[in-house]
């Protein structure tokens, strides 16, 4: 399939050559970046780690998108995604116990969201991870990376789409593609064995967990 171009980047399904690149991106971005994980100071190695734990996943080849830049050929953006139904790695609980809080929220609001459904694999495609390099934001990268990979899973027969989204600028970017809130958690009201981990990042809210009904896609990734 010839990838098409989109202001000088080129849009493609995740290849295992991507993986270094989008490990170090995810790193660098997720710990610089992302607020639970600011606030629980994780650094670049261990998130890097916890994604190469998830990149050999069967499902990720089919699903993830990948943003390179025409011209230099750098990783531009990733979106990270999956089959929800699919089993966690054993190995990524071992990375680091800061994840614990981060986990303990993201199973919260999966736990409620799949109260009233049955988890089948092939149904919900999970937008787990989304980044986007520092030297290519605001130029619509990650938007167009949550298109492409919404549009692609459901050209592969998925029904829903779902994703956790931690900070304010993926919530505006989901909402903005026709994604509806479900589940909502404060990080100002949450509690990990009583304590208040997230109260220095109050003010950007909490998490959400987000779906969209899919339909036929029209995407050439």
């Amino acid at each position: 399939m010839a990838p098409p171009t989109d202001h000088d980047f080129i849009y493609e399904l995740y290849k295992p050559s991507d993986a270094d690149d989008m490990a170090r991106l995810f790193g660098q971005v997720f710990t610089l970046r992302d607020p639970p994980h600011v606030a629980v100071g994780l650094t670049a190695l261990e998130f890097e780690e916890f994604v190469r734990i998830f990149l050999p996943g069967k499902d990720t080849r089919h699903l993830t998108v990948v943003a390179r830049s025409a011209g230099s050929g750098d990783l531009a953006g990733a979106m990270f995604t999956d089959d929800l139904a699919s089993a966690l790695p054993h190995e990524y609980q071992r990375v680091s116990d800061k994840f614990e809080p981060i986990d303990d929220m993201l199973l919260k609001l999966g736990e409620e969201y799949a109260r009233d459904k049955i988890m089948l694999p092939g149904v919900f495609l999970h937008l787990f991870l989304l980044g986007v390099a520092p030297r290519f934001a605001g130029q619509g990268v990650g938007q167009r990376l949550v298109a492409e990979a919404v549009s692609n899973g459901s050209r592969r027969g998925y029904g829903l789409a779902v994703t956790e989204a931690t900070n304010p600028t993926s919530q505006h970017i989901f909402r903005k593609l026709g994604f509806t809130e479900r589940v909502h958690l404060s990080y100002q009201d949450y509690r990990f064995h009583g304590e208040t981990v997230f109260a220095s990042i109050a003010e950007q809210g909490g998490m959400i967990l987000m779906d969209k009904a899919l339909g036929a896609g029209s995407s050439t990734v």
